[in-house]
């Protein structure tokens, strides 16, 4: 297994941080934000002020869910700002280059540990 040095480990967050504060995608994120979360919060402080009761009490009933522990409302956030940041900017070679190395990185280590898993397999039917 390959050590991570204090170095690597400041690169690869620069370069995190570096994709994650870009403008372009900032503005995606938040536009997926507004329509995963944005609208409720939204909602909840109308139906509030305007004594809508059912706007209000949808709203809270959509909050609570998001407030639950291990709910895939952020992974769905970032898939659609990631489907915006594509759409919006499709020119975009800095960003979309990040996240083209980002996948083909994560796609190396599943085949990785896979061909792993297989040669353990193999070496446990051997061993019988």
């Amino acid at each position: 297994m390959k050590k991570i040095t204090k170095e690597k480990l400041k690169s690869s967050a620069k370069k995190m941080f570096a994709f994650i504060l870009n403008p372009r995608f900032v503005m995606c994120f938040g536009m997926a934000w507004i329509i995963t979360n944005g609208w409720a919060y939204i909602s909840f402080a109308l139906g509030t002020f305007l004594q809508i009761t059912w706007l209000a009490a949808i709203a809270a009933a959509y909050l609570a869910f998001l407030w639950i522990p291990g709910t895939p409302e952020k992974i769905v956030t970032l898939a659609i700002s990631i489907f915006l940041l594509k759409r919006l900017f499709p020119n975009d070679e800095k960003t979309l280059g990040v996240l083209k190395r980002m996948r083909e990185r994560v796609i190396t280590a599943v085949r990785l540990k896979k061909k792993e898993h297989a040669e353990k397999k193999k070496d446990k039917k051997d061993k019988k």
